[in-house]
């Protein structure tokens, strides 16, 4: 019997590009590790079984679930039956922070929660199909319309059942919403970081962006993700890392300084608090030689 392939990270995949919406719909690769990255990604299970494991906690999802949750903390595919199917996307945080989601969803999944649901339909089996073709067919206006469409039905799992996993109960919080320029001010420093991760930057660069004060910034940034502006601006460095230490040619010096760690000792550090384990291991552990 043929071995079973498995998913790898890589330059060109999701890790390697945090500014690029990402949509896929195809068999599942399980994968031999976990991995990270600094978008939201939203699963819908089309055919058989899925199993994962997240940050905290694990869950299975068979045919008609949909999944949500924040690819910034480390998570792995374990397992899925031979005739499993997804689709699903990679949502940059600037996507993620249009919908508009009960606040009690917004930071949980930002903390390392699993938004899961049942609620689903055939329409949702077409129009997954539907939206990766419109986002792969290379036309800016299809791309847009299919976002655009996929943020107003996971804007409805508020009107449906679900639950977040780890289960506690969900109540909705009476307070006031984050407010929409907040939100707009996180996006365009979200843009510039991730337009700009891998240069020295600081939180007076990133709080320029958005016209706004850098305590100011760190404020907001920190109530609406739940991470400093340091904490989010390492992510991106890491989730490119993790990609460039998949490459067989790959010496961890040169990827600490390629991903924008100004030294080996603060990139062992930062990827160690991350995965666990340091960055050589994670690419002996990976297969590459």
């Amino acid at each position: 019997m043929p071995e079973r392939p498995f998913y790898q990270p890589g330059a060109s995949s999701v890790e390697g590009l945090p500014l690029l919406l990402q949509t896929f719909h195809n068999h599942p690769l399980v994968m031999l590790k976990p991995h990270w990255h600094a978008q939201v990604e939203v699963n819908f299970i089309m055919c058989g079984t899925v199993h994962y494991r997240m940050n905290d906690h694990e869950i299975s999802l068979s045919a008609g679930d949909m999944c949500l949750f924040w690819g910034g903390l480390p998570h792995q595919m374990i397992d899925a039956s031979d005739d499993a199917v997804f689709a699903g996307a990679h949502l940059p945080l600037v996507h993620f922070f249009r919908l508009h989601l009960p606040a009690d969803i917004r930071n949980r999944l930002m903390t390392g929660a699993t938004l899961v649901t049942n609620a689903t339909d055939r329409s949702d089996s077409d129009n997954f199909e539907r939206w990766n073709r419109y986002v792969r067919s290379g036309d800016p206006a299809k791309a847009e319309h299919a976002v655009n469409e996929l943020l107003l039905r996971l804007e409805r799992v508020r009107f449906e059942p679900y639950r977040l996993a780890p289960e506690t109960s969900i109540e909705q919080e009476a307070g006031n919403p984050f407010d929409q320029q907040s939100l707009r001010n996180v996006g365009r420093m979200c843009d510039f970081i991730a337009e700009n991760f891998l240069y020295e930057i600081d939180c007076v660069d990133i709080a320029a962006t958005a016209d706004i004060h850098p305590k100011y910034a760190m404020s907001i940034f920190k109530k609406s993700t739940g991470m400093t502006l340091n904490e989010y601006v390492n992510l991106l460095r890491l989730s490119y890392a993790q990609a460039l230490l998949m490459h067989q040619d790959a010496n961890v010096l040169r990827v600490a300084m390629d991903s924008g760690f100004g030294s080996l000792s603060a990139f062992n550090k930062s990827f160690r608090k991350l995965a666990g384990m340091s960055p050589s291991d994670f690419r002996r552990g990976a297969g590459v030689r």
